[in-house]
């Protein structure tokens, strides 16, 4: 079912990536947190250096308030122990004054010397309850003051939020050559769509019927094909992968058997996205789906009774997870992040019975982004790149 061509249309890889649980989500049985597994730094950092061992291209670092870790704080300490592998970092647009956004996400991409990618994230602020016009028009004001940081020499901009005129942005130029680290965009609504369309590469997806995912990827074509551009997609989802079938399913039947649900609508609740169309989404296909909970075969949407935002997993044995990614592959997606309860356990298992299967790329290099044997100028010294 191809949908769209790709801006990387040459690929025949895609950029397989893990997950960061860095904000408290990490369960043995959805919903009952254990001490090993909360949400710390040595666990997060020892399941970021076991997909780098693996060799998983690139890590989602997700963002949150009431619980976990610090998006940016994490990513800067846990660069150092990776050799190869790139990070996604979230940033919540508005968080930070848009110019200090600028250099902190340079002086990052300079320490991983262009491992680094950025997930924009439009949800409310902590105590917030933003209109969506107005979380989106934030966002895209954000967005376009990080593009005039990382390619002009100056910032100037007159939006209905932000007013920056005269600002030197020679602190803040990234490693990254063309535009700085790729931006990933998730959002279901028009102005997100519209958003991403104009001024992301990646469209992230949350798992849904694959019909549901080509009409969403054909919308975002036609938003960005407006502005004469061409983006990829991506496809966040949970995993389950086991030598066969029933063993899988054995599997994700015991994770939800000591799930109470009230605890469990606490910890989607608890979420600043709770409210989101994406997760209203996630919702109501759980309700959509068999007695089982699979909305289609393989496609299990059981996590999202204890979880906001990415609610289903692949459930299936090593060939039949395969056959789904490739079905995913022929629609147009070259960008998937991966995850699993619990997370290094889980990483283990894929990147060992699924992964080396996998051709993979990374899609920094892809977009011709990272330098190539170039050492990089310090920054604010020497020519402009």
């Amino acid at each position: 079912m191809s949908v769209v061509p790709v801006t990387s249309e040459a690929l025949t890889g895609s950029e397989v990536s893990w997950f960061a649980p860095i904000c408290s989500d990490d369960y043995r049985y959805l919903g009952v947190p254990e001490g090993d597994l909360r949400s710390s730094w040595e666990n997060t950092r020892d399941i970021a250096i076991k997909a780098d061992e693996l060799g998983f291209r690139n890590m989602l670092c997700p963002s949150s308030y009431q619980v976990g870790q610090d998006t940016l704080t994490f990513t800067s300490a846990v660069a150092p122990h990776l050799k190869q592998m790139n990070l996604l970092a979230a940033i919540r647009c508005g968080e930070l004054h848009p110019a200090m956004l600028a250099r902190t996400v340079a002086t990052l991409d300079h320490i991983m010397q262009g491992r680094l990618t950025l997930n924009v994230i439009s949800s409310n602020f902590p105590g917030e309850d933003a209109p969506s016009p107005y979380r989106y028009q934030r966002s895209r004001e954000v967005v376009e003051i990080l593009r005039q940081a990382w390619t002009q020499d100056e910032i100037n901009y007159n939006g209905e939020i932000y007013q920056l005129n005269g600002l030197n942005t020679d602190p803040v130029r990234p490693y990254q050559q063309n535009g700085g680290p790729l931006l990933y965009f998730g959002g279901y609504s028009p102005d997100a769509l519209e958003l991403c369309g104009q001024f992301c590469d990646v469209y992230l997806m949350w798992p849904e019927p694959e019909a549901t995912l080509a009409d969403r990827m054909k919308a975002v074509h036609e938003r960005a094909a407006a502005h004469g551009r061409v983006l990829d997609y991506g496809l966040r989802v949970h995993m389950i992968v086991r030598d066969t079938e029933n063993e899988a399913r054995d599997y994700a039947e015991s994770l939800v058997s000591k799930l109470d649900d009230e605890q469990g609508e606490a910890i989607r609740n608890r979420a600043l996205d709770a409210k989101t169309l994406g997760v209203s989404f996630q919702k109501e296909q759980r309700k959509q789906a068999d007695d089982g909970g699979y909305v289609e075969p393989h496609l299990w949407t059981g996590i999202s009774r204890a979880r906001s935002g990415c609610g289903a997993a692949l459930v299936g044995s090593v060939d039949q997870v395969m056959d789904k990614i490739e079905r995913y592959r022929k629609m147009g997606i070259r960008s998937f992040i991966f995850s699993g309860y619990p997370h290094i356990e889980e990483c283990e298992i894929f990147g060992k019975k699924v992964l080396p299967h996998l051709e993979t790329v990374s899609l920094p290099e892809a977009y011709g982004r990272v330098p190539s044997a170039v050492p990089a100028t310090p920054l604010g010294v020497g020519e402009r790149r």
